[in-house]
């Protein structure tokens, strides 16, 4: 069969004879097994379930691998004719027990991922068209690796060019059911964040934002409430509207709430931000790579994203989401830089740069929902590009004014495989930010460099001192990621989604 293929591929490109073949490929069944290796080992050992499907085979599975020796860790290696399905792809699962604790992740569910997104893809490359995945011994970290890899953006595609994706679901009679129903709605909730951040500007305005997230909610036990201008200049939000002044799009703020606890208790605040395009706006940012900033919502679909993943999985938290929506366009109508604007607490802002908006749309956020009267507040955005300079695009930045909260959004890291790395909030940043004459605050920094940090200290000035407080950098981790072969190096990612699930369901403060 394998012969046949690369026969096909290499002769009869774009014949009607390789047509059909791979017409009736997508037909077909594929099955993902796992497989372990150690590094300068030869021996082979299987998981449960690829141990009996070898013996199913009177052992057929594991000549064939021995022929050509050990599948490493991220590799897959596609077995025609074996058993009772056409393609069989062994994804090689490594030795998690070589992850260095320096690495700070659960290197055992990672390989799952890893493996089970390898075995898919490798799969849906050969045009097969319904895929099953064993359990890989952790049935939501397979699920979660390969739905993650299975996802594309080709929505503005037309049909016939868009390339056909399998259905990818639990193998026949594999363990772990329930994980891999808990482990595909986190994916799917992961995947939509990725759609709404990637979706051009013109087609994911504040606007069609919010309708996206009210229609995506609308079956859930979920209340969405859209706000538009006027409410925010009732609630004095001089701030967050200072930034939509040059655009013709008119801002939205979203209000959603999530109650799965049935109590009267406080809520879990989360606070996204939403700039739907961020051209700079008086302050143009250069146009090379400009159309990324399309992505620049990435902290509010992270939030949207995160509270429907939470009602799908019926998590017991209570859980409010506030997103502030706009874009930042320079006109004639636009912010200026050295104008003087008013946040809903009362503070005066000097915006000293316009592409320092993210703070402004969250200062008012952060104000708004300290009125709710939350446990704690965790604000997540694309804010600085600082982020990346300091660490890479493997994990997020995290700033907190409770040590108890970081250590479980570190250990929810480390679990879901997105991590996040504590960084400072010095006094030294707030006096940069907030040691001036004739305002209470500028929106850049005095000093050099640090430009993460600063921009957090900003953001702690609308944080009432006694509410606990999280925020979270994504910059970093936005999108081009190369850590994550499950999310793929190109491409908005979503990510730190499935952490903030993980945190927000054992987070106690």
């Amino acid at each position: 069969m394998a012969i046949v293929r690369s026969y096909l591929l290499v002769r009869y490109k774009n014949s009607v004879l390789a047509q059909r073949f791979f017409s009736s490929m997508s037909d077909k069944r594929g099955l993902v097994l796992g497989v372990y290796s150690s590094e300068g080992q030869d021996d082979v050992k299987f998981t449960q379930f690829a141990q009996k499907y070898n013996e199913s085979t009177a052992g057929k599975l594991l000549e064939q691998i021995k022929i050509c020796g050990p599948i490493k860790c991220g590799q897959a290696r596609i077995y025609w004719d074996l058993g009772k399905y056409p393609a069989v792809a062994v994804a090689g699962l490594g030795d998690a027990s070589k992850w260095d604790e320096l690495d700070e992740i659960n290197g055992a569910k990672e390989n799952v991922r890893i493996a089970a997104s390898s075995g898919v893809k490798a799969l849906s490359a050969c045009k097969i068209g319904h895929i099953e995945v064993e359990d890989l011994e952790n049935a939501q970290a397979a699920a979660e690796g390969a739905l993650l890899g299975n996802y594309k953006f080709q929505e503005y595609k037309c049909k016939e060019k868009q390339t056909p994706l399998p259905n990818v679901s639990l193998a026949e009679n594999a363990n772990g059911s329930e994980g891999w129903e808990q482990g595909s709605i986190l994916a799917s909730a992961q995947n939509w964040a990725r759609l709404l951040m990637e979706t051009p500007a013109n087609l994911m305005t504040p606007t069609i934002f919010s309708e996206n997230v009210q229609s995506k909610m609308a079956s859930l036990n979920v209340d969405v409430k859209i706000y538009d201008e006027s409410w925010a200049k009732e609630k004095k939000m001089g701030s967050f509207l200072s930034v939509t002044n040059g655009s013709k799009e008119p801002a939205k703020f979203l209000e959603i709430s999530y109650k799965g606890d049935g109590s009267e208790d406080k809520c879990i605040a989360l606070v996204g931000k939403g700039v739907t395009f961020d051209s700079g706006g008086i302050s143009l940012k250069p146009s090379a790579s400009m159309d990324q900033m399309r992505a620049d919502m990435g902290g509010a679909a992270n939030v949207a994203a995160t509270i429907y993943a939470l009602a799908q999985l019926k998590a017991p938290v209570f859980v409010k989401g506030f997103i502030p929506l706009c874009e930042n366009m320079p006109s004639g109508t636009a912010t200026k830089p050295g104008d003087v604007v008013f946040a809903m607490n009362g503070k005066s802002i000097c915006v000293d740069n316009t592409d320092a908006e993210g703070r402004l749309i969250l200062a008012d956020a952060l104000c708004y929902a300290s009125t709710f009267d939350p446990k704690f507040i965790l604000d997540i955005a694309t804010l600085t590009g600082a982020v990346k300079v300091a660490l890479g695009d493997c994990v997020a930045g995290v700033f907190s004014t409770s040590s108890k909260l970081w250590e479980q959004i570190h250990e929810a890291g480390a679990e879901s495989g997105d991590r996040v790395w504590r960084l400072p909030l010095f006094k030294h940043y707030s006096e940069q930010m907030c040691d001036h004459n004739g305002y209470d605050l500028n929106n850049l920094g005095k000093g050099k460099g640090g430009g993460s940090c600063t921009a957090a200290a900003f953001l702690r000035e609308f944080v009432p001192k006694e509410t606990p407080w999280l925020h979270v950098d994504i910059a970093g981790v936005m999108g081009d990621c190369s850590d994550q072969s499950y999310t793929g190096a190109k491409g908005m990612t979503g990510r730190p989604m499935r952490t903030l699930v993980e945190f927000i369901t054992k987070a106690s403060p």
